[in-house]
């Protein structure tokens, strides 16, 4: 097949290119102009073409796509205000799926999030799955940019595929990876401390390599057209294992600890107080808006039993040797 990879050379797009050449694809790896790609170890493919172009480009978009099977679209902007993630993922996306029309690509392979499950209304300890109901757009704008936006990118793709599109959406929970272990879900940061937020949650960890395998082994797939899969790991750690297993292995910040009830009563009585008193006035950091602190931290239960059955797929790697790999020495992106 012949795959044209969106965010080729961010965090997650460096392993999943990466794979997509191993599995003997022809990648067309799309990265931004100004990008230096020469110390990632396949920058040189014999099978890799790059691709330089804004993705907001139409033109040069829909003549990046002559010639491709599919799309597996990984880029969006994790960072700067709405306005700037607005653009960076939605514009880009719509931008995208006007281009594979024009250009009569129709296999898209489309890279979401956990963040748009609604969490507030889940009770602690059930279960998180592809069927869990999604945030509405009345209850996001008290969420991160990032889940609204990405929220907003997956409208975008339904609508895509109603018009004949072949979609997967693929859910990733958190991917973390060598350049990305001390993450998000583990507590708030401050500076060089980390108040870590609970410890018996279990964490819906997706190690970078396994992920990447499932995103390649999806475009291959006939069976996972139309469908909507969470991809997870196997036998997932708590936050206090993770934490335990990665301070033997790589350098800690300093940390505190805060029991996940006691944040959330911190939480509620904080925008409980903002509502009545500020008429909502008040900007709270993430952690005391319980929107954002129910979607990072609240402990829930998850599966990956759909994604396996769909594709055939079984995560590489487990949680220990996830971690004995992200902290060696050894090259995980030479083809």
């Amino acid at each position: 097949m012949k795959l044209l990879i969106t965010g080729a050379s961010g965090f997650v797009g460096k392993y999943v290119v990466a794979e997509g050449l191993r599995r003997g694809h022809e990648i067309k790896a799309v990265v931004r102009p100004q990008t230096d790609v020469t110390r990632i170890p396949w920058h040189d493919h014999d099978c890799l073409e790059l691709v330089r172009i804004d993705l907001r480009q139409q033109a040069e978009l829909t003549a990046a796509l002559a010639g491709v099977d599919g799309v597996i679209h990984l880029a969006a902007v994790k960072s700067g205000d709405f306005y700037d993630q607005f653009a960076g993922t939605v514009m880009a996306t719509e931008s995208l799926l006007a281009a594979m029309k024009t250009a009569a690509v129709s296999r898209l392979i489309a890279i979401s999030t956990f963040s748009v499950y609604e969490y507030q209304q889940k009770r602690a300890h059930s279960l998180l799955d592809e069927d869990s109901p999604l945030v509405t757009a009345e209850r996001v704008v008290n969420r991160d940019e990032y889940s609204q936006t990405k929220l907003i990118q997956e409208q975008l793709y339904r609508e895509f595929e109603e018009e004949g599109g072949k979609v997967t959406i693929l859910r990733p929970g958190m991917i973390y990876g060598r350049e990305y272990l001390w993450h998000a879900l583990l507590g708030a940061e401050f500076g060089s401390v980390l108040l870590q937020i609970g410890t018996r949650g279990t964490l819906p960890l997706s190690y970078v390599e396994n992920c990447a395998e499932a995103m390649i082994i999806t475009a291959e797939s006939e069976a996972a057209i139309g469908q909507t899969l969470n991809i997870v790991d196997d036998h997932l750690p708590t936050q206090g294992k993770y934490t335990q297993e990665l301070k033997k292995r790589h350098p800690a910040p300093k940390l505190y600890y805060c029991p996940w009830v006691v944040m959330k009563s911190i939480a509620g009585f904080g925008w409980w107080i903002n509502q009545t008193f500020l008429k909502g006035g008040a900007k709270m950091p993430g952690i005391v808006v319980p929107a954002k602190l129910h979607g990072r931290f609240k402990p829930l239960r998850y599966t990956n039993q759909r994604a396996k059955t769909v594709l055939n797929w079984q995560p590489k790697y487990s949680f220990t040797e996830s971690l004995d790999r992200s902290c060696g020495d050894g090259e995980l992106l030479k083809v």
